[in-house]
């Protein structure tokens, strides 16, 4: 069953983050708003690849062999009816859909499965477009008290979800999150939402740490030219003790390093940046103390848990929306997330709403 939608915002994601890269491969997200239009009309004005590779100084595509349409973070309004939404139903869309019912869907763990159709993730086109068709399955409708510009944020706080469940935070866990970047800050937000008694967060930027103490953080450590081993002890003095858990959102092998020396022994470590394919690690210092080390990749059974804590107001996303553009200055709001200004850039598409 297939849900044809009408997008009207797009998010766009700004500064030094684990996904950043999304930018860099003009990857970039999106929020759709519920309208009531022809609902036999499917699609229309679609943004394609070149118009965003021109925004962002011509990176290309990964794996892109031709015009790819972007996008992958959404919450649209329904046009079309199916057994699961109703014709003006509000929902939020899951970018990765499993393509067939392999090992990895029988154990729930979906976004393993190789075959996987994920929006923005060539061959696969995304969602930029203004009417978007996706499975029904996929699409979670929204409550009334839950806000465009937070449905918007529902794909990122899944990459923080998935990341604290895979890390183990629970009420009372002491965690620390490399890297003050919009994962490393939805993570903090999410990691305080599921109880852990004192977070720490570390990185370069001094106005980011700022943000990230507004939004929850406890203690908040700023990097200079300490060494990884200098910034773990910086992080248990701020804690008073080693972290059980890092959740590491930098992908620099130096954020990595620092997340091994500052978990305790028996401890967690999360990898949820992606950096270099290789990099150098103390790994015999992880084996000897029995410091797990896990990967993240993606999300998966995230979207009604974000909704949830949204609608209950476990977590609050509004301060991470730093800039809102109209759609005639797309190019601004684009050079803007190039730059890395603000936290979360939003870009309107909704013709009759262009106020900023």
């Amino acid at each position: 069953i297939k849900v044809t939608m009408v997008i009207t915002y797009l998010l766009l994601m700004a500064g030094k983050s684990s996904h950043l890269w999304l930018l860099e491969t003009a990857l970039i997200g999106q929020l759709n708003h519920v309208r009531v239009v022809d609902g036999s009309r499917t699609f229309n004005e679609a943004i394609v690849g070149p118009t965003v590779k021109k925004a962002v100084s011509a990176h290309a595509v990964v794996g892109s062999k031709g015009q790819d349409v972007n996008g992958n973070h959404a919450s649209e309004g329904c046009l079309q009816m199916s057994s699961k939404t109703s014709r003006s139903d509000r929902v939020a869309i899951e970018p990765g859909v499993p393509r067939e019912t392999d090992e990895f869907c029988k154990t729930g763990r979906y976004n393993l499965s190789p075959s996987i159709f994920f929006c923005a993730t060539p061959p696969d086109d995304g969602n930029l477009c203004r009417y978007y068709k996706h499975d029904a399955n996929f699409c979670y409708k929204l409550p009334d008290n839950v806000t465009y510009e937070e449905g918007a944020l529902i794909e990122p706080l899944s990459v923080g979800i998935h990341a604290c469940r895979r890390a183990g935070v629970t009420l009372g866990s002491k965690v620390l999150i490399c890297g003050a970047g919009p994962i490393g800050l939805v993570s903090l937000l999410i990691a305080k939402a599921m109880g852990a008694a004192q977070v720490v967060i570390t990185d370069l930027s001094a106005p980011r740490l700022e943000k990230a103490k507004e939004i929850g953080a406890d203690f908040a450590v700023q990097i200079k030219s300490e060494s990884p081993e200098e910034v773990a002890h910086l992080v248990e003095q701020a804690l008073g003790c080693m972290p059980d858990i890092t959740v590491e959102c930098t992908g620099a092998q130096a954020a990595i390093q620092t997340g091994i020396y500052a978990t305790r022994s028996g401890g967690t470590l999360v990898l949820v940046g992606l950096g270099p394919e290789m990099v150098t690690l103390p790994i015999v210092n992880a084996a000897v103390r029995e410091v797990d080390i896990r990967g993240v990749f993606r999300y998966c059974n995230t979207w009604p848990m974000a909704i949830a804590m949204l609608a209950s107001k476990k977590v609050n996303v509004q301060p991470l929306v730093t800039h809102r553009f109209p759609l005639e200055k797309a190019m601004e709001a684009f050079e803007a997330t190039k730059k890395g200004l603000g936290i979360k850039i939003m870009l309107k598409c909704d013709p009759s709403d262009q106020n900023p």
